[in-house]
C-alpha cells in the first residue's frame, strides 16, 4: 500500500513540475530570442556609442528569476522521479 501512495505522490509532483516548468521556459526562450535580435541588430548598427556591453539589463535579471524558478522546478520533478522508483524498490 506504501508503494501505491508513493507512486501517486511521484507522479503528482512529476505532473506539476512539468506544468509549472512550461511557463518560466517558454519566456526564458523568449528573452534569449530578443536578446539575440537585439544583438544582431546592433552589430549592424556598428554597436552602441560607448557602452561596454557588459552591464546588466532588465532582461538579464529576469533571466537569472526565471532560471532559478525552472530550477527549482525541475528539482521538484527529479524529486517525483525518486518517489516512483522508490515506490517500486519498496514493492
Amino acid at each position: 500500500m506504501i508503494n501505491v501512495a508513493l507512486w501517486a505522490a511521484g507522479v503528482v509532483l512529476l505532473l506539476v513540475a512539468i506544468w509549472r516548468v512550461r511557463g518560466p521556459w517558454a519566456r526564458m526562450s523568449e528573452l534569449d530570442h530578443l536578446a539575440e535580435n537585439a544583438r544582431r541588430y546592433e552589430s549592424w548598427r556598428g554597436g552602441r556609442g560607448g557602452a561596454s556591453g557588459d552591464e546588466t539589463t532588465g532582461a538579464d535579471i529576469m533571466r537569472q528569476l526565471l532560471r532559478r524558478q525552472v530550477s527549482v522546478w525541475v528539482g521538484v520533478g527529479i524529486l517525483g522521479v525518486l518517489l516512483i522508483l522508490a515506490g517500486f524498490a519498496i514493492r
